[in-house]
């Protein structure tokens, strides 16, 4: 009974757990005040929303986890990137169809998260410092391949956004990056990403290859944030150079509500999706209720800011009970 209470006040101390129940709490609000979000009717609607910002989410997460200050600022404009390469690449070259075109876009995706990888480990740049670098290069890449909106995309990505076999579509893009993530759970990787973001000094010396590690986290960062272009393109059916940049606070925002420390080294990928998750449910509640776009952004902030409080507090008791134990 004793090892039981000590797992379970360990399980509430864990930043992922509180991110469940926050998810939990805002889906029986949101419920309350509007339960035909999850009708069959307007799931796969409700889901198409939602999923931009849990994979875009999803592919922050890596870098972080790498430390060292790793954060990915690129991630939204990625999204947007691939939205507008669409349009203006694929299709008038004939590439549209979706055999052609995922493994293009999640090549280029892959490819933009390498460089900042290689920018951030090999030439040492400060990560908020070379993503933010690659942001504008694609922001104002975007923007002069479309200087305005423009559509419609090829009817596979409308396809995506409606229901298979009484399944939403949605569900299968998210289903591709949580598969990969699993799949890197099965080998070493994890945790020698999760050794280097919590000491590189220490993984270097236990013989971690540092700088591998730190360019396959930003490459599957990149590799995520193709399949949010996608799930954002499946989205509006268009392409629009604007739409991608304002993701990058919420997706920042968004794994930071899931546990995601900041430092490196601590926090869960599912964590970052209930964080996601969360942060569309208190945005769509803060829509229902009439709030301006405006209070919206100040109520992210906010929300970052008591997330990296808590996520701190939580990371003094636990390393007060390290200590405790140790002595």
């Amino acid at each position: 009974m004793k090892s039981f209470t000590i797992r379970l006040k360990g399980l509430w101390r864990d930043p992922t757990t509180f991110a469940g129940v926050l998810f939990v709490t805002s889906l029986v609000i949101s419920l309350i005040q509007e339960p035909t979000i999850v009708s069959p009717r307007f799931l796969s609607g409700t889901l198409s929303v939602a999923i931009p910002l849990v994979i875009g989410a999803m592919a922050v997460t890596p870098a972080i986890l790498s430390g060292s200050g790793g954060m990915d600022l690129s991630v939204g404009p990625l999204m947007g990137f691939i939205n507008v390469v669409v349009v203006t690449v694929l299709m008038p070259a004939h590439l549209g169809e979706w055999w052609i075109a995922v493994p293009l876009l999640l090549t280029l995706g892959l490819a933009i998260g390498a460089i900042n990888g290689w920018l951030v480990a090999v030439v040492r740049l400060q990560p908020i410092v070379a993503t933010l670098g690659t942001y504008l290069v694609l922001s104002g890449a975007s923007l002069w391949l479309l200087p305005s909106p423009l559509g419609p995309v090829p009817a596979w990505f409308g396809a995506l956004s409606r229901t298979w076999a009484g399944i939403p579509a949605p569900l299968l893009l998210v289903a591709g990056p949580a598969a990969i993530w699993f799949a890197l759970g099965r080998t070493p990787y994890l945790r020698t990403l999760l050794a280097v973001g919590g000491d590189d000094r220490v993984a270097y010396s236990a013989g971690i290859d540092v700088t591998l590690v730190r360019i396959l986290a930003y490459s599957i960062g990149g590799l995520f944030a193709a399949f949010a272009g996608i799930a954002l393109t499946s989205l509006i059916q268009s392409a629009d150079a604007t739409l991608g940049a304002p993701y990058t606070l919420q997706v920042i925002t968004a794994a930071a509500l899931g546990g995601i420390s900041l430092a490196g080294g601590r926090g869960r990928m599912w964590g970052s999706a209930f964080g996601a998750m969360t942060l569309f449910l208190i945005q769509s509640l803060l829509t229902n209720n009439g709030v301006s776009v405006f209070w919206q952004q100040v109520v992210f902030g906010m929300t970052l800011i008591l997330a990296l409080v808590f996520n701190a507090m939580l990371g003094m008791v636990s390393s007060t009970s390290r200590e405790r134990a140790s002595s």
